[in-house]
């Protein structure tokens, strides 16, 4: 199957709002940025701000996951709201999805450096950033509570410094 990446737009509103099932789940995938059950007027004021590029992965013509670049400066982004559908979990798809947007963030948004947050408990999400490049460079703890337990928030960066050159020098030689 082909996999893409497309723009969110409205008509995904209610399949995200149908992948997430619980207020833990919500808090994992989104830290305080929504608030459990999620609604049509939470994501429409979010997405509408002009810093979130939120975009929904698409293995041939059926959606899959969720993922989301939000602009900290004109070359710096974070990888936001990293979600695979509950039935398509376990498939490497999160790589498939992360790479992909990784190339969108080069490509079309110049960026050359990329962060993250991922809680501490979420223990695959830390090793799929990691086997892309993400590099740990700080913990947050205590600051977020949930249900009464502090959860540690782990930061992580990928340079794309490297690879953004490779793209210039590859266009470059192309247009030779």
């Amino acid at each position: 199957m082909t996999m893409k990446l497309e723009r969110f737009s409205q008509q995904h509103y209610d399949l995200l709002i149908g992948w997430i099932h619980s207020e833990e789940q919500m808090y994992l995938w989104s830290g305080p940025t929504y608030s459990f059950p999620l609604n049509v007027s939470q994501i429409k004021a979010h997405c509408s701000k002009p810093e979130v590029n939120p975009f929904i992965l698409f293995n041939g013509s059926q959606p899959v996951g969720f993922v989301e670049l939000y602009k900290i400066t004109k070359h710096h982004y974070r990888v936001c709201r990293v979600l695979i559908a509950q039935e398509y979990r376990g498939n490497g798809l999160s790589k498939t999805m992360l790479n992909l947007v990784i190339n969108k963030a080069v490509e079309d948004f110049g960026t050359i450096k990329l962060s993250l947050g991922v809680f501490e408990r979420n223990q695959v999400a830390q090793r799929c950033y990691q086997d892309i490049g993400f590099k740990v460079v700080s913990f947050d703890r205590g600051s977020r509570v949930v249900n009464g337990e502090p959860w540690t928030l782990v930061h992580m960066e990928k340079s794309l410094i490297t690879q953004r050159l490779r793209n210039t020098f590859n266009a470059w030689r192309f247009w030779r």
